[in-house]
This record gives C-alpha cells, structure tokens and sequence, in this order.
C-alpha cells in the first residue's frame, strides 16, 4: 500500500468529484490514505462527504476522509492536490463569455479557452487558483498540483511561471483521436462501433458512443500525439500487436469517408497533413478563420455551441443522485468504471516509484517539442514516476503548425500576466493577438465590458482605481 494525502478541491462538481472520488477510493494501492474533500458549496460538500463514507464502508477503502468548506483547513501534509475549480455560476457565465463580444459583432466559436472567452474565463479562475498556490508554498511546498480546469494552458502557466509549485495538467481530449481512428479503422481493428457515431460533440448522448470506441481503439492502436492542450495533432499510430504504420490506411480511409463527419478537422488535416486530435468543436477555438462574419465558417463547418441549459440541468440532476448515492437510495456499483483521467495513475506511480507512460501531460516544455518555447505549457506523451513527470520529446512540429500554437501560448502568456498582475495593457494585447479579433476599438470595448461585468470576480484589475 502507499498511503499519502490527497486533497481534492471541487469535490462537490457532480462530474468531476465523483469521477475523482470514486477512482481514489476503489484504489487498492492507496488503501490507509487521508482524502480530504474541499468544496465552498457546503450542501454539495455534504453529499460528497456522505457518499465517501458509504464508499469507505462498503468497498472497504480503509481511508481517512474529512470534509473542508476552505482549502487552507486541508492543505497540512498533502501530497497532492487535485483542482477542478469553476468560479460559478459556470455555465451563466460561459454564455456571458460568449454574448458580449456579440454586441461588438465578434461571434466566438465556442468562447472556453480561446478568443475573447477564453481570456474572461481564464481571469476568474486563475486568482482562485493562485490563492491556493500560495498556502500550498506556505503549508506543503512539495506537493503536486494536479489541474482539470479550463482554459487548461492558462491555469497550468499560471502555476509555473507564478509559483513554486508542481503542476501537471490532465484532459481526456485524446480519447477523441483513438475514438475517430477506431472508427475509421474499425473493420481492421476488429472493433464493434455503435449505432450514433456522427459527430464528437460533448453531447451527452453520443460521449458513450466516443468513450467505447475509443477503449476499444486504445488496446490495439498506439498514438503519439502532441502540440497544446485541445490543439494536439497524431504524429503517429502503429498497431500495438504487429506495429504495423498504420496512417497509410487512415489516410485513405479518412480521404473516403463521409465529408460531412468533421468537416474542419477535415480541411486542417488536408492543409497541414497531420491528423488534429481534438474534433471540431474544441478545434475551432484557436484558429483565425471561424468567425468572420460574412463566410459564417460556424455555418459551414457546422459548429454547434456548448448547450448551456442542458449542461445546467444535468448537473443538478447529478448532484441529486450524488446526494441520494449518500443516503443509499441509490446503486453505487457502477462508480466502480468511472473514469479517472488520469490522476490515479499519476498518484500510484509517484507514490509507489512506478513507472507509467501517459498518453498525455500538460507540463512546462523542456526541450520535449523543440520549435515551441521554453517553459510554455505543451501537451506531449510523459512518463510518471518517483522522479515526477517527464515528457517524451517528439522533436520539430511542422513550422505551420507549430507557428498556430506559438500564437495561442503567446495570447495565453499575456492573459496570465494580465490575470496575475491586473494588469489592464497586457489585457487588451492579449485580446489584440487573439485569432477572434479584427478590430482595436472592438478588443478594448469588450476589455471594458468583461471587466466591468466581471468586477467581483476580477479585483486585480480594479485595486488601483
């Protein structure tokens, strides 16, 4: 066994927390571990916290879990800190993120990590983020911070160029390359496909359809990916039994396929000749062709927006089945398949001087992509262990992609200085180099209009007016 102490911030988010707590606690290796669960949602911490001790109880986890409605109570001999924090109301304020640029006719593809949104939702989340860095320096500086939050680049810089900390940053978008290859080589692979694979939306009705593909895909195809955090491209898949190339025949699968499934993924995959990872709707968020306003490409390449009112409803019905999961009114066998992205793993290997390799990090470039700066967060294949987190260096990115990445860690770098200092200028430039923007006034009125409506959860920006 390998007991440590984990803390989990967000433990409450009815995705995100019980992903994470249930993977932690059906781990056989960190049996005799401390879990302490933060959420400033006390009701939300409540049910967590109930149906920890019911896992505890019936998987026999032999934990010690307590429950903190503030991170500083929590963070006294952690080893590992686990965040997925969300200044709430998350999905009222992404469709704010979205709907004021459209007064300034700037239509977002999507409005998370890149353009304009891209820049709000950073700047509420990174001082939070920071003031949990800064007790971790004080009370555990040898902690790992391990981040799911979004815009992932920006919270991971934020850690590393602004603390001591280390920061590894986990996503499952890679999931959705082995998802499109198992589905374009299904018939070779041997792999059964569900009926409803037609787009890679985040639609809850097709990510089953994505996750058992992409399981399947994963036991017979190796893919090394890399580039930045939903802007990652296959540099190579080889069949894991014969190690046969096996991009030959995706190319010619791809070239057959229907032309309507991925149409943007398609024309980058034609432009650039690596195929992109994320699917369109990730995709489109770094890329200066997908908001003009007389093409209308979001017409073209049939770009859906996040369902906002969907999103909302599913997530109290969540935290419901959470609560009632806590009260026993609810079956909890099937929390032993959820999904830990990757963070169990990264713990067990640490703790236990394993050695794993990752099919994607978020750490500070050393070397690993060498035409992409320094220090800047990239996403490459890594390896854990007792040393920590090392990428796997993949060499050059061709020039124009790697060129499209170098922008988006440069509009990144400036939103981070901008959120960490206030720093108003750095703002408006990093609005000014964002892909989204074409007019000058216009990215200083939607500056203006972000940090006004923004003010409670930005007062960096405001402490010297």
């Amino acid at each position: 066994m390998l007991p440590t102490k984990i803390v989990v911030i967000g433990a409450g988010s009815a995705s995100f927390g019980l992903s994470t707590l249930a993977t932690l606690m059906r781990s056989e290796r960190l049996r005799g571990s401390r879990v302490a669960l933060v959420d400033r949602n006390p009701d939300a911490l409540a049910s967590v916290g109930g149906l920890a001790a019911r896992l505890n109880r019936e998987w026999g986890s032999q934990m010690t879990v307590t429950t903190h409605t503030h991170h500083c109570d929590a963070l006294d001999g952690a080893e590992y800190v686990i965040s997925a924090i969300e200044a709430p109301p998350r999905e009222k304020l992404w469709r704010s993120d979205y709907e004021i640029p459209l007064k300034y006719g700037i239509r977002q593809p999507y409005a998370e990590n890149g353009g304009p949104g891209g820049f709000a939702h950073a700047a509420r989340n990174i001082g939070p983020v920071m003031e949990i860095v800064q007790d971790m320096e004080r009370v555990c500086p040898n902690a790992w911070f391990i981040n799911f939050s979004n815009p992932m680049i920006r919270i991971c810089d934020a850690i590393a160029r602004y603390s001591r900390i280390r920061v590894i940053g986990l996503c499952h978008q890679i999931h959705m390359g082995y998802a499109m290859v198992g589905l374009l080589l299904s018939d070779y692979l041997g792999l059964d496909v569900p009926p409803g694979f037609t787009n890679t939306s985040a639609h809850p009705s097709v990510i089953p359809i994505h996750l058992s593909v992409g399981h399947q895909t994963m036991e017979r195809v190796a893919i090394k990916a890399a580039g930045i955090n939903h802007f990652t491209w296959i540099l190579s898949m080889h069949d894991r039994r014969t190690g046969q190339d096996l991009y030959p025949l995706f190319a010619e699968r791809w070239a057959a396929y229907d032309p309507s499934f991925e149409p943007l993924t398609r024309r980058l995959y034609h432009a650039f000749g690596l195929f992109p990872v994320p699917g369109d709707e990730h995709l489109c968020e770094y890329l200066p062709w997908m908001s003009d306003v007389v093409t209308r490409p979001w017409e073209k390449y049939d770009i859906s927006l996040y369902d906002w009112d969907l999103w909302d409803r599913l997530r109290d019905e969540g935290h419901a089945d959470i609560a009632r999961m806590a009260e026993g009114n609810l079956d909890i066998e099937n929390l032993k398949d959820e999904e830990s992205e990757g963070v169990l793993e990264v713990i067990e290997n640490i703790a236990g001087a394993g050695a794993r390799y990752q099919l994607a990090v978020n750490i500070p470039n050393r070397g690993y992509i060498s035409n992409l700066p320094e220090g800047a967060i990239v996403e490459v294949p890594g390896v854990v262990s007792a040393a920590g987190v090392d990428g796997v260096g993949v060499g050059h990115l061709p020039e124009c992609i790697a060129e499209l990445c170098r922008r988006e860690l440069t509009v990144s770098r400036l939103c981070v200085d901008a959120a960490v200092r206030g720093d108003r200028q750095a703002a408006l430039q990093c609005l000014l180099l964002d892909p989204v923007i074409t007019d000058m006034d216009v990215a200083q009125q939607i500056l203006d209009d972000y940090l006004t409506a923004y003010r409670t959860y930005l007062p960096q920006f405001w402490s010297d007016r």
